[in-house]
């Protein structure tokens, strides 16, 4: 059983590797051409720095990793007019040969205003736009790539909302409801809601660890819903993908930390390791790369099992 750890977004250790953000208000300042001239050339930048990240993660064995969102600003923006896939051929082509050459699991997770269970029709029909262009994105690159969503609303009520969030799943193309996979979160919606909207739509579910320890029901068994957890990967051909975290400090329980708490981690694996499932963790830390780095450091003093590069051999 093998564990693979990954980290979210642009690393630390690399002080020159940074989103280069363009927002519509400044788009729109820049007379004739010129805002999309500036555009092109920060999500040039963009694809510039992701190569680096591709190698620099490769060099240090990390074989799962999370793209920032941030990475295409205004692409999906309906005043926005580009056409992305013959501006940036080259620039994909580049970073397909190096997903393929390192072979590196990506993942993405939009933010939060992407979802299919909100009462307004306008948010609902961008966050398809949004599924529609990552989809897009990884075709592009050759991978299967998922996208990670939260169930989103439960207003005026969950029920409600969970209809509203079936309805527009059950409406979507084949291929997009294959690029989805749906977390529990840290306020609202369970493991066990999200597990049991999962199994009825034949969604991959996230289990993340942190937000089950802020949220969950007194009778919530994690050791039950485990197996069911793994099984709703069956079929993807790929590994299930975790999330694990830890509190900022007890007064800010759903902030996460800048690094891992070492004895916190062993325990998550104890739980997993009846499973005999390889599986993917996503460390959800403010430290990135150096918060694994850490904690991969600090693992290796621990007996029961081996680590090889950034890989938990139980």
């Amino acid at each position: 059983m093998q564990i693979n750890l990954g980290y979210v977004g642009n690393p630390v250790t690399i002080l020159d590797i940074y989103s280069h953000t363009l927002t519509f208000k400044e788009y729109s300042k820049y007379k004739d051409s010129l805002g999309m001239e500036i555009l092109i050339r920060r999500i040039r930048a963009n694809f510039n720095n992701f190569l680096k990240v591709l190698k620099y993660n490769n060099d240090n064995k990390i074989k799962f990793y999370r793209m920032t969102h941030t990475m295409f600003p205004l692409i999906t923006h309906p005043l926005v007019d580009i056409d992305y896939k013959n501006v940036f051929k080259d620039e994909f082509n580049k970073l397909k040969e190096a997903i393929n050459k390192y072979n590196i699991r990506i993942d993405i997770h939009p933010d939060e205003f992407c979802l299919l269970s909100s009462e307004k029709n306008d948010v609902t029909n961008n966050s398809i736009n949004i599924l529609k262009f990552h989809l897009e994105i990884f075709k592009l690159l050759g991978i299967n790539g998922k996208c990670v969503l939260h169930i989103g609303s439960a207003r005026p009520t969950k029920e409600e909302a969970l209809k509203r969030f079936k309805d527009n799943f059950n409406r979507l193309p084949k291929e997009l409801k294959k690029l989805i996979i749906l977390e529990n979160d840290d306020k609202t919606y369970t493991v066990t809601d999200t597990l049991t909207l999962c199994e009825e739509l034949n969604i991959p579910m996230v289990l993340d660890y942190h937000h089950f320890i802020c949220n969950h029901e007194k009778d919530e068994n994690i050791n039950k819903l485990l197996p069911r957890i793994i099984k709703t990967w069956e079929n993807t051909n790929l590994n299930p993908k975790m999330h694990f975290s830890n509190s900022l400090n007890t007064k800010q329980k759903r902030n996460h930390s800048t690094y891992l708490n070492y004895n916190s981690f062993i325990k998550f694996l104890k739980l997993l390791k009846p499973l005999n499932t390889d599986i993917d963790i996503m460390l959800e830390a403010k430290g990135k790369d150096e918060a694994l780095f850490r904690l991969v450091r600090q693992l290796k003093f621990y007996k029961d099992f081996k680590v090889k590069g950034t890989t938990i051999i139980l």
